[in-house]
C-alpha cells in the first residue's frame, strides 16, 4: 500500500515531483499531437463495429496507428492487467481440472475446493471473452468483473471456500450429510446450465449488453427478444443465480447455499424491478407486452 504524503511534500511539492509532472505533461501533449496528425493521414486506422463485429480499415503504416493511454497499466484496456487476469483464471482452471478429480477419486474432500475454484476461474475467464467477443467496444481489464464485482461479492465467495475448507478440516460429518455423488452431480449440471444460459445471454445481446444497467437509452440500442431472451427475459441474471447455486450444490456447502439462495433471490428482484422502470422508459408497450409474456425463470420474480 502507498504510503500517504506528509504535510510537507502535500504543500509544496519537491523539485523531482514537478520535474516528473512536467515530463509526464510534455508526453502527454506529444501524444495528443502525434494522435490528431495521424487522425488527418488518409492511411490511419479506424474501426467499424456492427453488433461486435468489427471491420478494420486497412492501413499503409503501422507506426501511425494512435496510440491509446487506456492501453497503459493504469487504463481501463490495460493489456497488462487483462494479460495477468487471463493467465491467472486459466492456470487456475487448468489445475482445477487436474486436481479436483484426482482428490474425488481417492476419496479427498478438498477437491470440493478446486472444483469451486475450477467453477469460478471459468465463469470469470468466459465473463471477458464472451464480451471481448461479442461486444467488443465495451470489453476493458473489468469485464472479468474479478476486482469489480463489489465487496459483497468477493465476501461471499471467500465465505464459501472457508466452508469447504472448515468443513473438510473440523466438520467432516457435516461436509458429508447430504452431499453424496448424486447432490455433486445435480449441482454440476445445474452449474453448466447456468453458465451456458449466461454467456449465450450476453453472446445473443451482443453490443445491447452492459454489466451496469443503464440509465438512458444509447443510440442504437435495441430490445431483444429472440433466441435465449424468448425464454427468459434476464436471461444473464436467471443464468448467475442458478451459477451461483449450482457452485454450492456441487461443492456442499449447505450454510452457503441457503445464503446463496436469499442474498441473490433479494439482489436480482432489486435490480430486476429497478431495471425495469428503465425498460419501460425506452420502450413503452413494447416491453410491457415482453414482460407480460416471458418469465425471468427465477422463483417467486
Amino acid at each position: 500500500m502507498a504510503r500517504p504524503p506528509s504535510s510537507s511534500s502535500a504543500s509544496r511539492p519537491s523539485d523531482t515531483t514537478a520535474a516528473r509532472a512536467n515530463s509526464r505533461e510534455a508526453i502527454s501533449d506529444a501524444t495528443a499531437a502525434r494522435n490528431a496528425r495521424v487522425a488527418n493521414e488518409d492511411d490511419a486506422v479506424s474501426y467499424a463495429f456492427d453488433k461486435g463485429d468489427i471491420t478494420p480499415v486497412t492501413h499503409t503504416n503501422a507506426s501511425k496507428t494512435p496510440f491509446d493511454p487506456e492501453l497503459l497499466p493504469s487504463g481501463q484496456l490495460s493489456l497488462s492487467l487483462i494479460s495477468l487476469q487471463g493467465f491467472w483464471t486459466g492456470s487456475a482452471l487448468a489445475a482445477s481440472i487436474i486436481i479436483a478429480p484426482q482428490l474425488a477419486y481417492s476419496g479427498n474432500g478438498l477437491w470440493r475446493f478446486f472444483a469451486f475454484l475450477g467453477s469460478l476461474s471459468l465463469f470469470h475467464f468466459l465473463e471477458f471473452w464472451t464480451t471481448a467477443r461479442f461486444n467488443t467496444p465495451a470489453a476493458q481489464a473489468s469485464s472479468y468483473l474479478i476486482y469489480s464485482n463489489g465487496t459483497a461479492y468477493n465476501i461471499a465467495h471467500t465465505c464459501a471456500a472457508l466452508e469447504i475448507l472448515l468443513s473438510h478440516l473440523i466438520f467432516p460429518k457435516w461436509q458429508a450429510w447430504l452431499s453424496g455423488p448424486f447432490v455433486a452431480v445435480i449441482g454440476l449440471l445445474v452449474v453448466i446450465v447456468g453458465q451456458t444460459v449466461r454467456s449465450t445471454a450476453m453472446a445473443t445481446a451482443g453490443t445491447n449488453f452492459n454489466h451496469i444497467p443503464q440509465q438512458a437509452r444509447k443510440e442504437g440500442h435495441q430490445l431483444v427478444t429472440e433466441g435465449i431472451y424468448g425464454v427468459s427475459r434476464h436471461p444473464s441474471y436467471f443464468g448467475f443465480f442458478w451459477w451461483a447455486l449450482g457452485t454450492q450444490l456441487l461443492v456442499g456447502n449447505k450454510l452457503c447455499l441457503v445464503a446463496y439462495a436469499l442474498v441473490l433471490w433479494k439482489f436480482f428482484s432489486d435490480r430486476i424491478r429497478g431495471e425495469e422502470k428503465k425498460l419501460v422508459e425506452f420502450y413503452g408497450t413494447e416491453y410491457e407486452s415482453y414482460r407480460a409474456r416471458v418469465p425471468t425463470g427465477i422463483p417467486f420474480m
